[in-house]
Parts: C-alpha cells; sequence; structure tokens
C-alpha cells in the first residue's frame, strides 16, 4: 500500500503538468485562429508581432513547469545579453528537455516568443503542435541525402524579409547523446576520423549543413550565434562514468535539480562564410565543448569537476513571469470545459486542428 502511494505520488509529479499543458493547446490554438482572422487583411509584421505575443504566452506556461514547480537551479556560466538579439542558437543535445534550456535563457533577454526551431522531419505530426511550429517560423528538415536546402533556404529568406525577430535553436549533432549507446558514439567518431576532424567524446560529431544554410541565409539578419553547452547534474555520477540526461517526465519529477549552463556569444565576423571552413569552425565549437564536459565528467580536481570554466551565476526565474500565463489560459480553458458546446468545441479543435495541420504541414515550405 505505501508503495502504490509513493508510485502514484510520484507519477502525479509528471501528470498534472502534462495535463496542463496539453490540456491547454485547444485554447491556445483557438486564440490563434482568432489573432490571425483579426490580422488577415493587416500587414504580416503586424500579425507576427501577435503570434510571438501568443507564444511567449504559452511558452511562460511550460516555463512555469519546468522552472517554478520544478525548482530547478540554474547556473549560468558566461554573460547573456539583457538586451534581444537576432541569432542563431547553437547546443549540445542529449534529452526532450534541451528544448526547454533554450526557452530558459530567451526568458531571460524577454525574447521568449521569438524562439524558433530547426526540428526533426517525423516532430511535424505531432497533434496541434507539429504545424504550430511550422507557422510560427520553424523549419523542418530531414536528414543526409533527403534535406532539403531550398525549402530551408526559402522559409529562413521570408523571416528575413520581413524582418522577423529571429532566436532560431539548432542542435548541430542531429540526434541526442546518450552515453549508454555505445555504438552510436563509435561510429560518429568513426565518421569524424574519416573525415579527418578530431573524434569526440562526450558530444557527437556535429552535422553542419542546417547551420551553415541558417546563419548564411540570415547572415545579415543576425547580430550573433549563442554557443551553448548544457550538462544536467543528475548526469554525474558517483563515478566518472557520465549518466543519460532526464527525459522531460523525468524533469517534471525533479530529478535534475540543477543545470549548468556555458553560454558563449560569438559575433557574426568571426563566422567564415565558406562551407568547407564553416565545417572547421562548427567541429573546433564542439571540440572546445567536449573538453569542457570532459573535465566537468572526469577531472580528478574537486575544483574543477562538475563546474564548467570561469564562475557561475544562479539565475532565478521569478514566478511572476510565468504564473500569470498559467492563470490566463487556465482561466480560459475551465469555463470551456464546464458546458457541453464547450467541450465539444474542444474536442472537434483538437481533432480537425490535428488533420488540418498535417495537411499544412505537407503543402507548406
Amino acid at each position: 500500500m505505501l508503495l502504490s502511494l509513493v508510485v502514484h505520488t510520484y507519477s502525479l509529479r509528471y501528470w498534472f503538468p502534462a495535463v496542463v499543458m496539453l490540456g491547454t493547446a485547444p485554447v491556445y490554438v483557438l486564440s490563434w485562429g482568432a489573432c490571425r482572422v483579426l490580422t488577415a487583411v493587416l500587414p504580416s509584421r503586424l500579425y507576427r508581432r501577435m503570434d510571438d505575443h501568443l507564444y511567449n504566452i504559452y511558452q511562460s506556461l511550460v516555463l512555469f513547469f519546468f522552472e517554478n514547480y520544478t525548482g530547478v537551479e540554474i547556473v549560468i556560466y558566461g554573460d547573456v545579453p539583457k538586451k534581444k538579439e537576432n541569432v542563431v542558437y547553437l547546443s549540445n543535445h542529449q534529452c526532450t528537455a534541451d528544448w526547454i534550456i533554450a526557452d530558459m535563457l530567451a526568458i531571460r533577454q524577454k525574447a521568449l516568443g521569438h524562439v524558433r526551431y530547426v526540428l526533426k522531419d517525423g516532430l511535424k505530426w505531432l497533434p496541434l503542435y507539429g504545424w504550430y511550429f511550422s507557422q510560427h517560423g520553424g523549419v523542418y528538415v530531414k536528414r543526409s541525402a533527403k534535406f532539403d536546402e531550398k525549402a530551408m533556404k526559402k522559409k529562413l529568406s521570408s523571416q528575413t524579409v520581413l524582418g522577423t525577430p529571429m532566436y532560431l535553436v539548432i542542435f548541430p549533432e542531429g540526434t541526442r547523446y546518450n552515453p549508454e549507446l555505445k555504438k552510436m558514439i563509435s561510429d560518429s567518431q568513426a565518421f569524424a576520423t574519416k573525415e579527418g576532424l578530431a573524434a569526440l567524446d562526450h558530444v557527437l560529431t556535429p552535422r553542419m549543413k542546417a547551420s551553415h544554410i541558417a546563419i548564411e541565409t540570415m547572415r545579415d539578419h543576425l547580430d550573433a550565434v549563442y554557443d551553448i553547452t548544457v550538462v544536467y547534474e543528475a548526469t554525474l555520477g558517483k563515478s566518472s562514468d557520465r549518466q543519460p540526461a532526464p527525459t522531460m517526465p523525468e524533469f517534471l519529477c525533479k530529478e535534475s535539480p540543477r543545470v549548468h549552463i556555458h553560454f558563449e556569444r560569438v559575433d557574426m565576423k568571426e563566422i567564415p562564410p565558406e562551407s568547407v571552413f564553416f565545417r572547421g569552425w562548427l567541429h573546433k565549437r564542439f571540440e572546445i565543448k567536449d573538453q569542457m564536459l570532459t573535465t566537468f565528467y572526469e577531472s580528478e580536481d574537486p575544483d574543477k569537476k562538475g563546474k564548467f570554466p570561469g564562475e557561475g551565476q544562479r539565475s532565478h526565474l521569478s514566478i511572476m513571469k510565468t504564473l500569470p500565463s498559467l492563470l490566463f489560459l487556465g482561466g480560459l480553458t475551465l469555463p470551456m470545459l464546464m458546458t457541453e458546446s464547450g467541450r465539444k468545441l474542444y474536442v472537434r479543435t483538437w481533432v480537425y486542428g490535428t488533420l488540418l495541420g498535417w495537411l499544412w504541414v505537407n503543402v507548406s515550405p
């Protein structure tokens, strides 16, 4: 009985936030639809501002759970600019919670509504979310030979022409690093060696195509590239063996009490435009990440192990930046669910929104 109670209580740590985040999605989509209709005859820039504002509201709700609810401690190494900038965000990738880390940094610059993603093509099939990420400015890409370079350039060029504020999140490794998947790591190292590049231990060999296209297509629109390295302290085991990073459910269950984020701002002038030189530049950035992560996990010096170089600053996110979004979207959702007509509209939004979304992402660039 006691064990059952413990398991039930543990699962509620995840299910409660998940129900709220997913449960408010139809109301969010209906709100977006209303704004889209109202701005249909107005300049595109006005619509984009309203869309960014709505996105800021929903992502603030998400951060209420991932940061305020979990009580996670965020430690930042490096100086995050206080002003908004148009940037490409490049980070190591180890779990689904990495997407939330980008939000955590963006909200501290008041740029949360400007976050857009380069995503795996398969994610476009996510109900409601898949098509919305695309219309918000995200780009779906396929791997290797199936990569559609023209479609990506076209979409990013259109954003640039409109002057859309840009906080484009890219994970150059292309897939998540998991220390337990030894073959994946060895294959990545073999590929690097074959290409005459340094083999990496704590990150995978970065793929340059999406990053290069994004930066070159928007070069005149961008202020900088943010080079981000993330460590979930829960991955630091008792030995020097690195543990797998937490999934989103595990993160919500408070299994990662502290996250270390190394931030470096790279000026556009430092990034070579030629693809052959860009490849070397990007790999060098990941070599630096690998060196920092090796020290973090394996150093025998207690003053270096479990830390990034430099002085880490604890960064607290005020609940007043996230709670209003929870109250707003929750306040719109609950009344809808209390009436029969509201519940029907709620279900139809999920069903028709998903079907129309699937159609939309397959005909749009």
